[in-house]
């Protein structure tokens, strides 16, 4: 076994590194929305799922067979990118405006809006189910894959490098919209202190849809970095990196922005040297004791900072 993980400990960090970072974009959906509302939207991974189906639907409209270069594989690229964020985007706020915001003016409690969460979770998976069958569906290569150079015995490719600098850029732009917009202190405050919030001038309902849609336009990034890497979705695609998307936001420090970064990249390493020391069946075995570690020994996560307390 310690011979497989030296062997494979290259090319293990590059895996871990580009999973975490499809992890860490979904991961900040979770964060944002337990932030504010502190509540574990368990269906933000059907979001995610969405995003996926939206790049696949922009392909096959464009007619995109094979892959692309230079000035037409960027416009590609970008297309790709605007419609799974607005995709996803409107269906979170959607979401949020059937499934949540009716039980919060009414008061209910926290377990209301979390069934009520695993509900629309099970309704958008069986939805595209029947729309769009339960089979696999590959999504068509839109990018040559080429080595761009290597570390060690580790291959580091084009769309592994674009993963990971993409989820480092939306996590920076993310953070500096949190940290030093009129919308992002509002988005504090009411992570702080909602009642005082509303005193202050908050507009808490804007707050609330303003968070639904960052998150759900982040799934939308890592549905279409998803699927540039992995070629294929289905109904059910957001079940499992849903669940390790969450645990990487546990990991990193719940409601904490920058945590869920380093907790999706931390959870993507943890569970490729597990899966190269022990066997590539023991890979989700290890993430979700890692979750579960987290939990009994350090509930706050590394970081263990709430967003209210985030600055600049």
């Amino acid at each position: 076994m310690w011979n497989d993980f030296v062997t494979q400990f290259w090319p293990s960090t590059i895996d871990g590194l580009t999973n975490g970072s499809i992890y860490a974009l979904v991961a900040l959906g979770y964060t944002l929305v337990y932030g504010v509302l502190r509540l574990i939207n368990f269906a933000h991974s059907e979001i995610f799922m969405i995003g996926t189906f939206a790049s696949l639907f922009v392909l096959d409209w464009i007619n995109i067979s094979g892959p692309q270069t230079g000035l037409a594989l960027v416009g590609v690229l970008l297309m790709m990118l605007a419609v799974s964020m607005a995709v996803s985007g409107g269906s979170a706020v959607l979401l949020e405006r059937i499934a949540y915001r009716p039980l919060r003016k009414r008061g209910a409690s926290r377990l209301a809006a979390l069934i009520s969460a695993i509900g629309a979770s099970f309704f958008l998976q069986e939805l595209f189910a029947i729309w769009q069958g339960r089979d696999q569906l590959s999504i068509p290569r839109v990018m040559d894959k080429e080595v761009l150079f290597n570390i060690g015995s580790g291959q580091v490719r084009n769309d592994k490098l674009l993963v990971v600098v993409a989820a480092i850029l939306m996590m920076i732009a993310l953070d500096r919209f949190v940290n030093g917009s009129r919308l992002g202190r509002g988005i504090r405050a009411t992570a702080q202190d909602p009642d005082t919030a509303v005193l202050m001038g908050v507009n808490i309902d804007r707050v609330v849809l303003v968070t639904f849609l960052l998150g759900g336009m982040l799934a939308g990034v890592a549905a279409m970095l998803y699927g540039v890497f992995f070629e294929l979705t289905q109904y059910n695609v957001g079940f499992l990196l849903g669940i390790k998307a969450f645990t990487a936001a546990v990991l990193g420090g719940i409601g904490n922005i920058r945590g869920a970064l380093v907790g999706g990249l931390a959870l993507g390493l943890i569970e490729n040297y597990g899966a190269s020391f022990f066997g590539s069946e023991w890979l989700n075995v290890v993430a979700f004791s890692v979750l579960v570690l987290v939990l009994m020994f350090r509930p706050t996560g590394i970081l263990g900072e709430n967003l209210q307390r985030a600055r600049a």
